[in-house]
């Protein structure tokens, strides 16, 4: 099983419902992979023109801190759960391939990823992993949706 992870609070409620529901007890029949996709530094700077090079190194080390953050939270949140066999990854690159390319690369049966709940308008604008993960996947692909609060 491969859930993916950014620093969405998002994808944490997802990492969370898949321990509870599937590694609660000592004896899963899964063993879990959690993947982050840290973005390149060019790809979050693009094309900004004149001086942008000059940024890239402090674009890279603030990237590579928030990566290292995700997967230390990830951490202690399966440190809660008696997960037997558990991995965790930090790649490079477009989430929506990151996250397929590590279903075939563990043979996962199920990819659990979270929704961010972004309208039809954000979706066009940013790309939705879950939507690109739900058709490009070759495992079932779970879409965990954080609920919303109740007034």
């Amino acid at each position: 099983m491969v859930v993916g992870i950014d620093d969405s609070e998002h994808s944490f409620y997802a990492l969370q419902w898949t321990l509870r529901r599937f590694f609660s007890v000592a004896d899963s029949a899964f063993k879990l992979v959690v993947v982050h996709s840290k973005r390149s530094p060019a790809c979050v700077v693009g094309l900004a023109g004149p001086g942008a090079a000059d940024v890239l190194p402090f674009v890279e080390s603030d990237l590579k801190k928030i990566a290292l953050l995700v997967i230390e939270r990830a951490k202690d949140l399966c440190s809660a759960f008696p997960v037997g066999d558990i991995q965790y990854e930090l790649v490079e690159g477009d989430p929506r391939n990151a996250l397929c390319e590590a279903v075939d690369k563990h043979q996962a049966e199920i990819l659990v990823v979270g929704s961010h709940g972004y309208g039809l308008l954000k979706r066009v604008v940013l790309g939705s992993v879950s939507d690109h993960c739900a058709h490009h996947a070759q495992c079932t692909v779970m879409i965990v949706k954080k609920p919303k609060p109740k007034h």
